[in-house]
């Protein structure tokens, strides 16, 4: 597992100039940070949503099958890693008016850390009540915002001054709207496979 995790939750202005320096290849970011911590919301899901159940504070509680749990989580799991390479992407062309804009792959780096909140926050779903998995969903939100805040203008090259408010908003918008989407597929992967789940939320 990456050995930034604990640097991006305590210290992220320290750890961004880390990462930075390191020029790090999106193989050895998808090896080593992307694919352990994917892993922590569907290992979550798979063992609350299968075990466990859906829950909405009460007795009542909404199981997903084994089968139908792997199968769900598999395709959760694909999607997760293809959409920080797409987060990426988005950054390297929301750039592209940057004279130091860096190359696509650094920007697919840079996502992918910023993701590291989103995806420690899944790991409340082992316990899948509802209302506590949408207020740790916001929370990851809320600090991968944080981090952009904290990372974008050193990831530009551009000053705080000058630059960091046209680029926060773009680069923060665009990203946290694709993060926000990813936490929603959180929690319709767990419970989309239930009818009766969204009739009792929206009933």
């Amino acid at each position: 597992m990456s050995n930034h995790i604990l640097g991006l939750l305590l210290h992220p202005g320290r750890e961004w100039h880390q990462i930075s320096a390191e020029h790090e290849t999106v193989s050895h970011l998808y090896m080593h940070h992307i694919l352990g911590l994917a892993a922590i919301p569907v290992v979550a899901s798979f063992i609350g949503t299968t075990q466990f159940g859906w829950t909405f504070g009460g007795d009542e509680s909404y199981k997903v099958s084994l089968i139908n749990g792997v199968a769900l989580g598999i395709a959760f799991y694909a999607l997760m890693l293809g959409a920080v390479w797409i987060v990426g992407s988005l950054i390297h062309w929301l750039a592209r008016h940057y004279p130091s804009r860096p190359p696509r792959s650094e920007c697919v780096v840079f996502a992918g850390y910023t993701a590291t909140p989103m995806f420690l926050s899944g790991i409340v779903s082992i316990y899948p009540i509802f209302w506590v998995c949408l207020l740790a969903l916001g929370a990851g939100v809320g600090y991968t915002g944080y981090l952009l805040y904290k990372g974008t203008p050193r990831f530009l090259g551009i000053s705080h001054d000058k630059g960091f408010i046209i680029s926060g908003m773009t680069l923060g918008w665009g990203v946290l709207l694709l993060e926000i989407l990813l936490a929603v597929v959180v929690m319709l992967w767990s419970m989309g496979s239930n009818n009766s789940v969204m009739w009792t939320f929206f009933k």
